[in-house]
């Protein structure tokens, strides 16, 4: 039964990596094609696509926690708004003068740095303050979204020189290279594309490691794994660290290829939201956050333009949905589809 499940897992991750490059050379090939041409994407249509790589590198980091590590965070908005603003300062320093404190942003391997730095810190305190007490459950929950709240708070706030309620927004060039052009949209959505790429096979070499079985087995028998010897809160600990520095990586592909971030991105209602395109794809899958990432985005965006009062609704009654009817998400449905024509084979 092992070694199947391993051959199974081995194969998803290799359907998963085709699908990944044979979709970002289908959206360059399409994009290089005339703008006559029927089959042609445009900038926007790129820009767009690429938003969603970015929301699929967001999920991957949720679902390296909550799949594997069994901790449920409705605080992740925050890494990702993180990550956001310090490329949004970085942005901004290209065309105006930051605050004195902020200036070592406008050097972009500062705030590259930074991308990863303050989310992971950020990540790093908090989670020596919950771990070592011992905060589980819902509880823990709870805390994220209060720290993601008061984040939001802090944020809308003039005094922070971060744009008060408006944010970071009209940003003209990256490395002297215009947003506005064509080769830019490209060059941001392959890059979140190889982020993302990158990010699943390094969660992918982290579950499989030994970390990451000592991962799943706090995720299932937490006071066992205690009682074996390991420092349960030093693995919790480095694994809400990593996962919040690729959220941090996620914001920072997205503002420029959305041109804003403001803080309604540390919003609880962001962060539950990554939770439900987790759960809608399978946890603990790793690919099942991408999928469901992207569908859940790609509905949003069809359905908020018919009927955008009506959207959060329909996000809740699917999370309702998938609860009850699809527990391991859309990948756990294929799953059992594929076990039920091996039996019938």
């Amino acid at each position: 039964m092992f070694k199947r499940n391993s051959l199974l897992d081995e194969r998803s991750t290799w359907i998963t990596s085709v699908v990944l490059i044979v979709g970002m050379l289908a959206v360059v090939v399409l994009h290089a094609l005339p703008p006559e041409h029927a089959w042609h994407l445009d900038g926007s249509v790129v820009s767009l696509l690429g938003k969603y790589l970015t929301y699929m590198l967001l999920a991957l980091a949720v679902d390296l926690i909550w799949g594997y590590l069994g901790i449920l965070s409705l605080g992740h908005g925050a890494f990702f708004a993180l990550g956001g603003y310090a490329m949004g300062l970085y942005l901004t320093a290209q065309q105006a003068p930051l605050a004195p404190w902020q200036g070592v942003l406008a050097h972009f391997p500062v705030a590259a740095l930074a991308v990863v730095l303050a989310p992971g810190l950020l990540a790093l305190i908090f989670g020596w303050l919950a771990f070592r007490s011992r905060v589980t459950g819902v509880y823990f929950s709870i805390i994220t979204q209060a720290l993601t709240f008061a984040l939001m708070l802090a944020f809308n706030r003039n005094e922070m020189d971060m744009g008060g309620s408006t944010g970071l927004t009209r940003f003209d060039e990256l490395l002297g290279f215009s947003l506005a052009s064509e080769g830019m949209s490209v060059a941001l959505f392959v890059a979140s594309g190889v982020a993302v790429l990158l990010a699943f096979w390094g969660c992918k070499a982290v579950t499989r490691s030994r970390l990451g079985r000592v991962c799943m087995a706090t995720r299932d028998a937490e006071a066992r794994v205690r009682f074996i010897g390991y420092r349960v809160e030093h693995v919790k600990l480095a694994v809400f660290v990593l996962s919040a520095m690729i959220a941090g990586i996620a914001g920072a592909l997205y503002v420029p290829q959305v041109g804003i971030i403001n803080p309604s991105t540390f919003a609880p209602l962001f962060s539950i939201e990554v939770v439900v395109w987790v759960a809608l794809g399978g946890r603990a899958t790793l690919y099942g956050a991408l999928l469901g990432a992207l569908v859940v985005n790609y509905l949003k965006t069809l359905l908020t333009g018919v009927m955008p009062d009506a959207w959060l609704f329909l996000l809740g009654g699917l999370f309702v949905v998938v609860t009850l009817f699809l527990p391991q998400g859309v990948a756990g449905l294929m799953a059992r589809l594929r076990r039920r024509r091996e039996v019938t084979a």
